[in-house]
């Protein structure tokens, strides 16, 4: 059992279980019924997203610099207890069932996806 994290509207990995969507917004233009469909999402979980604030620093981060800061902030925003808990429930389930986490970036380095990663990483979640 694991955790995958995807690239959201990619085609579905083999066992890949539910698709969650850690993303702010819902994606434009798409009918809410054909989510799943298009290999976007299952269940919306916008809790693990980036704030719509911090969402716009990541997007506009430009050097290691910005990056790292943006990177510092998602953490502190993920210390919060109900994102906290979500982080710990989601680890836990890991070694239970598969399932995947994910975003819309094409670059993971850049995406807080691969922050995601690490915090449930650190939790330790099984991770496919």
């Amino acid at each position: 059992m694991a955790i995958r994290v995807v690239r959201l509207g990619t085609p579905r990995g083999e066992n890949e279980g539910l698709r969650i969507g850690t993303v702010r917004r819902p994606p434009r233009g798409v009918p809410k019924g054909e989510y799943a469909e298009r290999d976007l999402y299952d269940v919306w979980l916008p809790n693990l997203a980036p704030s719509e604030e911090l969402l716009k620093a990541g997007k506009a981060a430009d050097s290691d610099r910005s990056w790292r800061a943006f990177a510092r902030c998602y953490r502190s925003e993920m210390k919060r207890p109900e994102n906290a808990r979500v982080l710990d429930l989601l680890a836990a389930m890991s070694r239970q069932a598969n399932f995947s986490v994910g975003c819309y970036c094409e670059n993971e380095m850049r995406c807080h996806r691969s922050l995601l990663r690490e915090l449930l990483r650190d939790r330790g979640a099984e991770l496919a």
